[in-house]
């Protein structure tokens, strides 16, 4: 089920920092209409620390809703208190999610068979597909490869956002998965290297601005294609770059809101796009032709 490009949805906010409905509305739109093959609302980048559990769940509703069915919704709903990721599965299942993200638990450090309790709790308690997220640049703490493994055991843990960066630890999951079980690159800047290395797909932050491109890229590497896939992706090196120069969603929100798709705001205490930041972001987008855009 979880191929392709999936982004990594922002959540639209007023410069007054209120949920914008109708700029994500349009976004769901664009992204349909671009070929984009998944959307994952309320992950990192969608601002999860900031959304509070209601706000949390009527964006994902608003995506469900808008999407209607035609694509997957993989609705990010981890938290580092077992208790509060299984109340807002719950919900998300309820809504018609597809399936869940579930982040490893951040700041509390849990151990390896911490980690293994915590989504093995989850997948007992809601009747809905987990996609694993492993980003310990974020969270200090590091899913194995080990740990995957045992946790692709159960029948409900199907997948895994991968954010090391590393195409070797791609080959070491491989080692320890099944081989329905899904891995998804979680680093833009090294997409084509982890689907030449076994992942099947991407859930991307890069996907928010050049959503038909990242599109045509997991399409050409799922074809085997990679001399393609790696053609379409390098004109995106810089932007891929440029979009990680400051702390996610920082940079993407600025480019969106640079493009009209937006109003920008953000919610504290993230801040807005420093100066130094904003020249060579907005440099990679003109060389793409993205500052002429508008929805």
């Amino acid at each position: 089920m979880f191929t392709g490009s999936y982004v990594a949805l922002v959540t639209p906010m007023t410069e007054a920092r209120a949920l914008d409905w109708g700029a994500l509305d349009a976004l769901v739109d664009w992204h349909l209409e671009a070929g984009t093959h998944g959307f994952v609302p309320v992950g990192t980048t969608g601002e999860s620390p900031t959304l509070d559990i209601p706000d949390h769940l009527k964006v994902i509703e608003r995506v469900i809703q808008r999407v209607a069915g035609r694509r997957p919704v993989l609705a990010g709903t981890g938290s580092n208190a077992t208790d509060e990721a299984i109340l807002m599965t719950r919900e998300a299942h309820a809504m018609g999610a597809s399936g869940s993200l579930q982040v490893t638990p951040y700041y509390n450090k849990p151990t390896q068979e911490g980690l293994y309790q915590h989504f093995s709790a989850i997948a007992d308690a809601v009747p809905l597909p987990v996609v694993l997220y492993n980003v310990p640049g974020r969270t200090v703490v590091d899913l194995l490869p080990e740990t995957v493994g045992r946790l692709a055991a159960h029948p409900l843990i199907v997948a895994l956002k991968e954010a090391t960066g590393s195409a070797e630890r791609i080959v070491e999951l491989k080692a320890q998965v099944p081989g329905d079980f899904a891995l998804l690159s979680g680093e833009d800047g090294m997409n084509v290297a982890l689907m030449e290395a076994g992942c099947v797909g991407v859930i991307s932050v890069t996907a928010n601005v050049v959503p038909a491109a990242l599109a045509k890229i997991c399409e050409a590497a799922l074809a085997g294609d990679f001399a393609t896939a790696r053609a379409l992706d390098a004109p995106l090196t810089a932007l891929h770059e440029a979009l990680f120069l400051e702390p996610n969603p920082i940079p993407v929100k600025w480019a969106l809101a640079a493009m009209g798709r937006v109003e920008g705001g953000l919610r504290l205490p993230l801040t807005p796009l420093s100066e130094s930041a904003q020249a060579p972001l907005r440099a990679a987008m003109a060389g793409l032709g993205l500052l002429e855009e508008r929805p």
